[in-house]
C-alpha cells in the first residue's frame, strides 16, 4: 500500500487509539485535500481520539498536492482494501464522484467533511459550521477593521473547492447590504491551500492594487502566508487582514494587529464528529437520511439534517482577548 500511495505523490499515516489495535470492523480512513496541513493534522488528531473511544482503527492518506486527480488514486486503492469508511475533503466536488460512488457500490460508507462531494457520492457530509455563516461573518469582521470602506480582495484555496466558493457566494451577498456601499471586491486569487503560491498571489494583489484596505482569506494555510506576505512588505496593520486560520498559526498576528480578528471551528472537534458519523454508519445505527441521530462522544447526540448533513457549531472569533484560550 505503502508504495502504491508514494506512487501517488502523497503519503499515509495511520493508527488506532486502541492500545489493542482497534476493531477490524471499524477500519476509518481518512483522505484530506492534502497532508501536511495543519488544519488537517488538527481533524485527524480528533479522529485519533474517537477511535480510541470507540475502539476502532483510524488512519490518514492523502496527496501531497491540492487536486482531485490527485485524491481518485487514494480513493481506488482504500476501495481494494476494504476499510469500511472514507472520510474525504473534496478538492472538487464532482471529479471524486465516481470513485466514491463505486466504494459504496462495495459496502464502504462515506462520509465528506470540511468539503463536500456530489450530494449522491457519500451518505453524510459532516459541516463544520454553517456555510453561510462562515460567508458572511469574514465580511462583517472585515468591516468593522477597515470602517466599511474601501477596495478588499479575497485571497482563496483552489478555484474548485466547493466549500471556499460556497462560503465567497455569501460574502458576496453579504456586501450588497447598505452598510457595505463602500467596499468593493476587486479580485478574487487562488493560491490552491500552498503556502509559497498563497504568498505570491498576496504579493501580487498588493502591488496590483497599492490601494487595498483589506483581505479575506477563507483558507488556514492561505491567512497565515497572507499574513506573512503584508509584513513582508511593511503593510501590517495598514491593510487589513482577516479569514479563517487556527489560533496557532495566526497568534503572532492577532497580537501584532496585522490580523486582529479571523474566525474558525475546532478542526479536532471536526475530525472527532466525522469519525463518529463514519462510525454510526459503519455500525449500521444510522443509514444517513435526514431526521437520524446518532452519539457523537464528548459532541453529545447530533441529528441528521436536510440534504444528509450533520452540523458541527457556530463558528468562534479569534481576538487578542481570547487567542490565549486555545491551543491548536
Amino acid at each position: 500500500m505503502l508504495l502504491m500511495l508514494a506512487a501517488c505523490g502523497g503519503s499515509s499515516s495511520s493508527g488506532s487509539g486502541s492500545s489493542g489495535g482497534g476493531s477490524p470492523s471499524l477500519n476509518v480512513a481518512f483522505l484530506p485535500k492534502a497532508i501536511n496541513n495543519p488544519y488537517f493534522d488538527t481533524a485527524a488528531n480528533g479522529a485519533k481520539q474517537a477511535a480510541s473511544e470507540l475502539k476502532g482503527q483510524f488512519k490518514q492518506v492523502g496527496p501531497t498536492e491540492n487536486s482531485a486527480a490527485a485524491q481518485v488514486p487514494f480513493i481506488n486503492t482504500l476501495t481494494e482494501q476494504h476499510v469500511s469508511a472514507i472520510v474525504v475533503s473534496a478538492n472538487d466536488p464532482n471529479a471524486l464522484a465516481p470513485a466514491l460512488k463505486r466504494a459504496m457500490q462495495q459496502g464502504i460508507k462515506v462520509v465528506s467533511y470540511d468539503s463536500d462531494v456530489a450530494s449522491d457520492a457519500r451518505q453524510i457530509f459532516v459541516n463544520q459550521a454553517n456555510s453561510e455563516d462562515i460567508g458572511r461573518i469574514e465580511v462583517q469582521i472585515l468591516g468593522k477593521l477597515i470602517n466599511y470602506s474601501g477596495d478588499i480582495a479575497i485571497l482563496s484555496a483552489a478555484s474548485t473547492a466547493t466549500n471556499q466558493n460556497t462560503w465567497i457566494g455569501y460574502m458576496k451577498d453579504e456586501l450588497t447590504k447598505p452598510q457595505y456601499k463602500n467596499m468593493h471586491l476587486v479580485k478574487i486569487a487562488y493560491g490552491n491551500d500552498d503556502d509559497q503560491k498563497s504568498f505570491q498571489e498576496t504579493l501580487g494583489l498588493l502591488q496590483a492594487y497599492p490601494n487595498l484596505k483589506g483581505i479575506i482569506s477563507p483558507t488556514t494555510v492561505g491567512l497565515a502566508a497572507a499574513a506573512r506576505a503584508i509584513e513582508s512588505v511593511g503593510k501590517g496593520g495598514k491593510v487589513m487582514l482577516t479569514g479563517l486560520g487556527t489560533p496557532n498559526l495566526m497568534r503572532k498576528y492577532v497580537k501584532d494587529g496585522t490580523c486582529p480578528e479571523f474566525a474558525l471551528w475546532n478542526p479536532a472537534d471536526l475530525g472527532y464528529l466525522a469519525y463518529y458519523a463514519a462510525a454510526a454508519l459503519v455500525e449500521g445505527k444510522i443509514t444517513g437520511k435526514p431526521g437520524e441521530s446518532f452519539n457523537a462522544g464528548k459532541l453529545g447526540t447530533k441529528t441528521i439534517g436536510p440534504n444528509n448533513v450533520v452540523l458541527l457549531g457556530p463558528p468562534t472569533v479569534f481576538n487578542k482577548d481570547n487567542i490565549d484560550q486555545f491551543n491548536f
